[in-house]
């Protein structure tokens, strides 16, 4: 257990002008507070507390974080306020720990909800003062250090799972690697104990065999910097079981296959010896290609800076090497702890100008997410990514994950781009909206205002800015389509009772259902999440309950369906109008309604309506719920660009397929897909799915292709 005498010295021995009376009355308010209770280890509870502080002193933080980790857990666990700590410690340490409290109170619910819930109000807390992310960070780093002490296996699982999905990420983010590394690993301990002793024992049966093999590879390097005037520090090391094993997964190749387990460090005095050093070991041995990044050049987000280079190296053994400055090194061990502990000659901090723009990226994600687990979802893709980095057609740089589209490249550039594009140039060349970036392209988006979000995006996005936009736009176009069903539903319901529907004739049902305002009401209808008898009921109580009426006629099924047909053959159609396909409204599959068709609108809770044509087999599942069925008719502007499916066969001959294909197109059809279903010696049959506007359309296609010599029938398919 660290003691607080050995905390006041480290802190001392970085900064002799720290108040640490007032760290040492913070340890004493702690302990105090705390008294008796225990940690699971047995240990009093104020060990806990002490080695947090220790982990962050260790990174040279300042005082007032020092005291933030000493008293993290006292106003949750104790009879100490947030009030007291105020007038104490002062008003920066208690919102510190206010921060803190808020994360750590949710933080042992099992729920994922609750899990997604406390990560966004992580997001939220961080982007106020990072500080508390970093003793959040420390706070999670000793808890699983001294995680054998829990005694459930399933307690124990779900705190590695999210220590490895949420907080190890988010220290490499933050420029924290060694946290990130260890906390991995200990993650990996816990979840793959067998992998990790498998991984262990690997590597001491090389080093057994290498001896000192990292020492004879340093020297190496040493005397090969040295021999061109080059003044560098050279360090090497195994890289972590975690990692290794993460590397077998990726490229799905045994232990005994991979090459580079080991890294060595180049620190040098200036840049300008990062790149001479790099000539002399590139120089001096092959390169490995596809190996090289230069975060130099283009610094990583959390402003990490360093080149990378694999090569086959001293004794022909492949090794990752990365040069860096000094001042470069303590960004890349201190992270955002840099930010409080070097100050230049002017008194800036070394890392003035470090923008977290990821943290910006999260807080825009936040705004659209429709809720805490949408918003954990799409900040895990901006986390676990590795970067590709393209640019503007003015040159600005633009860093995306692997992956990434001109879409994702549209919506980084600004939100209101990703919204409105259309297109897209790579490298002059215009490209699909899918085409995945690679680095060093040269990406120009192509916009136009009268375009919005189309939901095919989600398929191919990757970041979670562009799919927190998409999602949104989808939702609230969602939001109008039901709207608009709605209120069609209900504009037939008040023409069938010679009433006008007003906002005013609507109280009733708002009232007893508990919506706050008629599109909350009609938005609840159109989506199938209210049930359309209910609210006709309510709003025309003269109306005879048709549950009455079912149980008159309870006896006859036939008779009470065929009244139901005549009953709604009677009511007003509500027009497809304005509908947009995939939304609030659903063309079948099974039967490919297309406007001429007699259709019918089935409504499904959660889906909107669903149109079918009116002879569809599939009508017959719903026999017995006609509350779900929806009288609708084609709205003489309806939607174009209909798919309609043919099932046809034909002679198997040569240039046969040329002549159905040229058919279809000469009639102003556009085939979408096309699959054989059957093959044979002399005919074969396909289905073919094609664009058309409306069943005129469609036949003039069919008896196109019925004159070709060598068909032998086509007919409308179904199902």
């Amino acid at each position: 257990m660290l003691r607080h005498s050995d905390l006041i010295s480290t802190i001392q021995g970085y900064d002799t002008d720290a108040d640490v009376d007032s760290i040492e009355r913070a340890y004493l308010f702690a302990a105090e507070a705390h008294g008796s209770q225990r940690r699971a280890s047995g240990e009093p509870y104020i060990s806990h507390p002490l080695a947090v502080a220790g982990i962050l002193a260790g990174k040279k933080l300042d005082p007032a974080t020092i005291k933030t980790a000493l008293l993290h857990d006292t106003v949750e666990d104790t009879h100490a306020t947030l009030g007291e700590l105020s007038e104490r410690f002062g008003g920066e340490v208690a919102g510190l720990v206010d921060g803190v409290t808020k994360l750590s109170k949710l933080e042992l619910q099992p729920d994922q909800s609750k899990q997604a819930e406390n990560f966004r109000k992580l997001v939220v807390a961080m982007s106020r003062d990072i500080r508390v992310l970093v003793v959040k960070l420390a706070d999670r780093l000793h808890n699983m250090r001294t995680l054998e002490y829990v005694r459930s296996p399933e307690k124990r699982a779900r705190i590695a799972n999210e220590t490895m999905e949420i907080y190890a990420p988010l220290a490499e983010r933050i420029g924290m690697q060694d946290w990130h590394d260890e906390l991995t690993d200990l993650c990996f301990a816990e979840l793959h104990p067998e992998a990790r002793r498998s991984v262990l024992a690997r590597l001491e049966y090389l080093r057994e065999r290498g001896h000192s093999l990292v020492d004879r590879v340093m020297e190496a390097l040493r005397h090969d910097l040295a021999r061109e005037g080059i003044t560098a520090e050279v360090s090497g090391r195994e890289k972590l079981p975690y990692s290794i094993w993460e590397k077998m997964k990726r490229k799905d190749v045994p232990f005994e296959q991979l090459t580079d387990i080991m890294a060595f460090r180049v620190i040098v005095d200036d840049v300008d010896g990062c790149y001479r050093a790099l000539g002399v070991i590139h120089g001096k041995y092959r390169a490995v290609i596809g190996r090289f990044k230069d975060y130099i050049s283009l610094p990583k987000l959390n402003g990490y800076q360093s080149i990378h280079t694999t090569v086959i190296g001293p004794e022909n053994l492949r090794v990752e090497v990365q040069i860096r400055t000094r001042g470069m090194h303590r960004v890349a061990e201190f992270g955002v702890a840099a930010h409080w502990t070097y100050k230049n000659a002017d008194g800036s901090s070394a890392t003035d100008g470090l923008q977290y723009s990821w943290i910006r990226g999260l807080l825009e994600i936040l705004e659209q997410a429709s809720g805490a687990d949408e918003f954990l979802e799409h900040t895990r893709l901006e986390m676990y990514k590795d970067q590709v980095f393209c640019f503007t057609p003015g040159g600005a740089l633009i860093p995306l994950p692997q992956g990434a589209t001109p879409v994702d490249f549209a919506y980084a550039v600004h939100s209101d781009i990703g919204d409105h594009c259309v297109g897209a140039k790579v490298n002059g060349k215009l490209v699909p909206l899918r085409s995945k970036l690679q680095n060093g392209d040269q990406v120009e988006i192509t916009t136009s205002r009268g375009r919005l979000p189309s939901q095919e995006w989600l398929q191919f996005v990757v970041t979670g800015k562009a799919r927190a936009r998409v999602r949104r736009a989808v939702r609230l176009r969602e939001r109008d389509q039901y709207i608009t069903v709605g209120k069609e539903i209900l504009k037939t319901a008040f023409s069938a009772n010679r009433a006008e529907l007003t906002n005013r004739a609507l109280t009733p049902a708002l009232d007893q259902f508990g919506y706050a305002t008629p599109d909350d009401l009609f938005a609840a209808l159109g989506e199938g999440l209210q049930g359309e008898q209910a609210v006709i009921q309510t709003l025309f109580p003269d109306k005879p309950d048709a549950a009455a009426d079912d149980k008159v006629v309870a006896l006859a099924p036939a008779r009470r369906q065929r009244a139901r047909e005549k009953e709604r053959a009677e009511k007003p159609a509500v027009a497809i109008r304005g509908l947009i396909p995939g939304m609030a409204m659903h063309f079948a599959r099974c039967c490919h309604p297309l406007p001429g068709d007699a259709i019918v609108g089935i409504v499904t809770t959660g889906k909107g309506v669903t149109i079918h044509t009116s002879d569809c087999a599939s009508l017959e599942s719903f026999r017995f719920t006609p509350e779900r069925w929806l009288n609708v008719e084609w709205d003489p502007e309806a939607i174009a660009g209909h798919v309609a499916r043919l099932r046809l066969s034909s002679a198997h001959q040569p240039g046969q397929l040329a002549q159905i294909t040229a058919s279809i197109a000469a009639n102003r059809g556009n085939i979408t897909n096309l699959r054989f279903t059957n093959r044979a010696e002399d005919f074969f049959d396909i289905l073919i799915d094609i664009e058309v506007t409306d069943v005129s359309h469609l036949g003039n296609i069919i008896a196109a292709l019925r004159a070709l010599p060598t068909i032998a029938s086509v007919e409308r398919a179904r199902g």
